[in-house]
């Protein structure tokens, strides 16, 4: 497993990375904190999950909860002020058995939180930050004009944000934007909602990107194995993959 710096975050993780927003699908607690378990002895160091889903917090907190300083931990809040972002926080801290989370991101398609700005929420960032309960500031937004704010503010050390092999040109354009601006990117929706069948297009097309992380939602043992065996036998991006991956694109837009 190859390990990356999470832009100027320095938190160092996994290539891949886990989607554990996907556990509460599984069924039962056991399988899902299994599943958590076999990827973290296969490298994975790197889960992201949502106080919008809190059984899934929980799980994830269960599954590393003996191996909390060998993981990084992401989650995040969509609280509309400075206090509701600390409330939230004490209640992620203590469904996950831990007294900081590495990345903790605000959620927004609306608009992006600003240092000092009335509402206080970025604020509140920085007093968790200053005060250790969080390691990195990021942002979680679907919406192209807020992420491309996020990166030029300077204020956030990641964005989590769509991409796959179908995303627009505009979209894929992030990518240069976080590396210039050392801002990390984390990728959601790899497969664009389930879109994308074939797994080995849609793992080559972003595994091209040194600094872009797919957050991956396996939900089964042989989801996760084929996700591993594809980032150690990458698909060769030549001629032809550049190819197929366009026919593909062409196809849906």
């Amino acid at each position: 497993m190859e390990y990356v710096r999470l832009g100027k975050s320095n938190l160092m993780i996994s290539r891949v990375a886990m989607g554990a927003m996907s556990l509460s699908k599984i069924g039962d607690e056991e399988s899902a904190v299994a599943l958590v378990r076999t990827a973290y002895q296969q490298g994975i160091n790197f889960f992201d999950t949502s106080r919008n889903c809190e059984g899934c917090e929980k799980l994830l907190g269960d599954a590393v909860g003996d191996i909390r300083a060998s993981v990084v931990l992401a989650s995040k809040t969509n609280g509309q002020s400075g206090a509701e972002i600390l409330s939230d926080l004490e209640t992620s801290l203590a469904v996950m058995h831990t007294d900081y989370i590495d990345l903790y991101q605000y959620e927004t398609d609306c608009f992006l939180p600003e240092k000092d700005s009335p509402d206080g929420i970025y604020n509140a960032f920085l007093r968790m930050k200053e005060t250790g309960k969080i390691k990195a500031i990021g942002l979680a937004t679907q919406e192209l004009d807020i992420a491309e704010k996020a990166i030029y503010s300077g204020l956030y050390d990641t964005i989590q944000f769509p991409l796959s092999m179908l995303s627009a040109d505009a979209s894929i354009a992030l990518v240069k934007l976080c590396e210039e601006n050392d801002v990390g990117f984390v990728a959601m929706q790899p497969l664009c909602g389930g879109l994308v069948e074939n797994i080995p297009l849609a793992f080559g097309f972003l595994h091209q990107y040194e600094n872009v992380i797919p957050l991956w939602g396996v939900q089964t043992n042989e989801e996760l194995e084929q996700i591993l065996y594809f980032n150690e036998h990458p698909p060769v991006v030549d001629e032809k993959f550049h190819e197929d991956v366009e026919r593909i694109r062409m196809f849906f837009n």
